[in-house]
This record gives C-alpha cells, sequence and structure tokens, in this order.
C-alpha cells in the first residue's frame, strides 16, 4: 500500500511540475508585435511567415486530423503548434502571443481546439 501511494506522489509530483517547465522563447522572425499567433505557428511550421495564416480563421483550411507532433491546435482566434504528448489532452505546445505578447513553450488543453494538419495541403506552401 506504502508503494503504491508513493509512486502516486512522485507520478502527481511530476505532472504538478510541468508547468514551471513552461520556457518563454524569443519572438518570431518576421511577425508582427500584435496579434501573431498565426504567424508564428507558420514560422515554427514551415519556416516563414506565411501572410494569408496571420489569421487564426484560415488555419482551418487544413485537413483535420488527430493530435501529434507538428499538428496545429486551432479555435477562434487562436493557434498552437503541439510538440509532443504529456498526457490526456494535455499537450507541450510553442504557443505565439500565449499571453503579455510572450511566445511560450508550455504544457497547454488541446480541450475546445479543432488539430489541423499543416502539411496535408499544399496550400500554406504556395508563393
Amino acid at each position: 500500500m506504502f508503494l503504491r501511494i508513493t509512486a502516486f506522489a512522485g507520478a502527481l509530483r511530476c505532472l504538478l511540475l510541468l508547468p514551471a517547465r513552461a520556457e518563454i522563447v524569443s519572438h518570431p522572425s518576421g511577425c508582427p508585435t500584435r496579434a501573431f499567433c498565426g504567424c508564428g505557428a507558420a514560422v515554427r511550421v514551415f519556416g516563414r511567415p506565411v501572410r494569408d495564416l496571420w489569421l487564426a480563421r484560415n488555419w482551418y483550411r487544413f485537413p483535420r486530423s488527430v493530435p501529434a507532433p507538428g499538428m496545429v491546435a486551432v479555435r477562434r482566434h487562436h493557434v498552437f503548434v503541439l510538440e509532443h504528448h504529456i498526457s490526456g489532452s494535455t499537450w507541450m505546445a510553442y504557443d505565439a502571443n500565449s499571453g503579455g505578447r510572450r511566445t511560450r513553450i508550455h504544457a497547454r488543453s488541446i480541450a475546445g481546439f479543432a488539430i489541423v494538419n499543416p502539411h496535408g495541403s499544399r496550400w500554406a506552401n504556395a508563393d
């Protein structure tokens, strides 16, 4: 019984520490100073700002997908890139304009977001 509680406490402690691992990273190159989540996601996924993807709603043009690294979570007015799965609906995410005009890599829930595959279409790669 004691071992089970200890193991559970250790796992719980790990889960509770994940948000503390959030990292603020530099502003995405070539993106505006305001409302830049779509631009930041494009820089992360395609390596450059894609002007047509600066609006979050334009990410809905990509085909729907299951959550996986490299996919993008979209909802009205916000997008972020999935990096790796943590647990349940929580993913480590590259989240441009995640608050205070900062770009963070941090744990985020994908609950309420549509997941799209930005590699499932050539639309964004057109110049």
